[in-house]
């Protein structure tokens, strides 16, 4: 039997498979962190948001919670952005934030914080635990709800609380959970009606469908059906091959496009996204008159955002493997292949455009890699130009803000060190989190930081333009991203031409599975 609170937290995490720690810490949380068991490694981060970038990393490639820990208000308040993240890329990540002396907190000591609302809404729990006896059981509790919400759970636990004697009975928490991963026989039946009846089906994808048994279901799902394949706009997760002939391409983000781009379509079947997640205002319907959009997903509140004739809650795999074997198989109809770019070719001296960055890596990466998008002014030609053919082969900040794809690089590379990992990067999104390369340094995580170094804001630059205004913020081109890097710790160069960039790239790719020494890679671009 555990003699204090700590001793049956850390049997609680042991239980749970919680093996790693990763924090910022302050005051609050020495009597907890000092002489840890064996099985639990802590992973220090040199800023709040490093620390939930890397935790929520973690927890995606893991597929399991990952465990944070932050200081009292300061800590906790710097994480907020992060913890958004998580919620929105639907990571099971458990926070632990410290409170000040549980003795006195009603005299408002010196670090007190306000700390079960500062969050919002964005947390899927707050626990404040009455009794310290009771701080076992709401971490325990939290890890379930990490796990069925798939999204941020907090614990808030006064210093004080650690040292305390541990309840003799244990507290009230399952102590295994078993998910369902069953798909009701009527919504089948009523979905499989409607895309028997289709004569031009398609399936849209969204994040949710990313997960090895989905890709193969929908696959053959997209086989039977002989459907063309889109990937719904701003996915942060990527659901099918996207060099398959079946592949139509990405949704665009706008209501007229969109119309478009499904105009042709009778019966849309939207796999693991709301119908339609869309940017920037625009009048009008999202599909025609006389498309029926049709929604499986496993978030009943993508569910209930979709404006779609049926929206069914259910695992997206189970549905679709039950639709591919309730359905009949369709002739192929002919397509022309893919087109195959020509090989990049370094001329002396060239410079670097974006696309050149992304066509090099292209023709480099294995299949089985991860690769980061963060780099707005470039999403689009980098999704275009650099292809998923593998589950989880792709992920980016789901809620669209920066500072996710540097520490999240670190935390999968961490959960899954055999992968090939690599981060695409503005130079003004590298700055949010730039502490973690510290990390990545420290602990031996080699992924590849490409660094897109135009010198300035190239988004909002665009914006301005498109608006026919004059942006009052500068450039900063005399920013070096392969000085800071350096000055974490982090090995990295500077690249100026194609010529030093397919080099370079030849000589890293091939090391990115064994890698355990991170490579920043300052790539000045031209926007021109």
């Amino acid at each position: 039997m555990p003699t204090t609170v700590r001793d049956a937290v850390f049997e609680v995490l042991r239980d749970h498979g919680v093996d790693r720690i990763f924090a910022n810490p302050g005051s609050t949380e020495v009597d907890l962190l000092t002489d840890l068991p064996d099985h639990l490694d802590f992973v220090l981060a040199l800023h709040e948001g490093s620390v939930l970038g890397m935790a929520t990393g973690h927890a995606i490639a893991a597929g399991r919670p990952a465990l944070a820990l932050l200081h009292t208000t300061a800590g906790y308040g710097n994480a907020v952005g992060g913890l958004a993240t998580a919620r929105a890329n639907r990571a099971p990540v458990v926070l632990l934030v410290g409170q000040q002396d549980r003795r006195h907190l009603a005299a408002a000591p010196f670090l007190a914080g306000d700390l079960a609302t500062l969050a919002g809404s964005y947390p899927v729990s707050v626990e404040e635990p009455a009794r310290p006896g009771d701080v076992p059981g709401a971490i325990a509790r939290a890890l379930h709800d990490a796990t069925i919400h798939r999204g941020p759970a907090v614990v808030i636990i006064p210093m004080s609380d650690w040292a305390e004697p541990a309840d003799e009975v244990r507290a009230p928490a399952a102590r295994r959970l078993v998910v369902g991963t069953s798909a009701d026989p009527d919504a089948i039946a009523a979905l499989a009606s409607a895309l028997r009846d289709a004569e031009r089906p398609a399936l849209v994808l969204g994040s949710l469908a990313d997960d090895p048994g989905t890709w193969a279901a929908v696959a053959e799902l997209a086989t039977a059906l002989d459907s063309p394949v889109w990937q719904a706009a701003y996915s942060y997760r990527m659901g099918f091959d996207q060099t398959s002939p079946l592949f139509a391409g990405h949704l665009p983000p706008g209501r007229a496009a969109l119309r478009d781009a499904l105009g042709e379509q009778d019966v849309v079947l939207v796999l693991g996204a709301h119908a339609f997640r869309q940017y920037l205002y625009e009048e009008g319907d999202f599909v025609g008159g006389d498309t029926r959009v049709l929604v499986v997903t496993e978030d009943a509140d993508e569910a209930v955002h979709s404006d779609a004739e049926l929206a069914v809650i259910a695992p997206i795999d189970a549905v679709a493997e039950a639709l591919a074997q309730d359905l009949p198989v369709r002739a192929p109809a002919e397509r022309a292949p893919r087109p195959v770019p020509a090989r990049l070719v370094a001329e002396p001296g060239a410079e670097i455009r974006p696309g050149d960055v992304f066509q090099a890596l292209a023709e480099r990466l294995p299949a089985e890699s991860t690769y980061f998008e963060e780099s707005p002014s470039t999403r689009r030609p980098l999704l275009a130009a650099l292809p998923v053919r593998a589950p989880f082969g792709f992920l980016t900040a789901a809620m669209g803000g920066l500072g996710f794809a540097v520490p999240g690089a670190i935390g999968v590379k961490m959960a899954r060190p055999e992968r090939p990992v690599v981060a695409i990067v503005g130079d003004g999104a590298s700055l949010y989190n730039v502490q973690a390369l510290w990390s990545a340094q420290k602990y031996g995580v080699g992924v590849l930081f490409i660094v897109m170094s135009n010198g300035g804001y190239a988004v909002m630059d665009r914006l301005a333009h498109n608006a026919g205004a004059t942006p009052p913020w500068p450039g900063f081109g005399e920013i070096s991203l392969s000085t800071l890097a350096a000055g974490f710790g982090c090995p990295a160069r500077r690249i100026e031409t194609v010529e030093e960039l397919l080099a370079v790239l030849d000589e890293v790719v091939p090391t990115l599975g064994e890698r355990t020494e991170p490579l920043v890679l300052d790539i000045a671009v031209t926007t021109s």
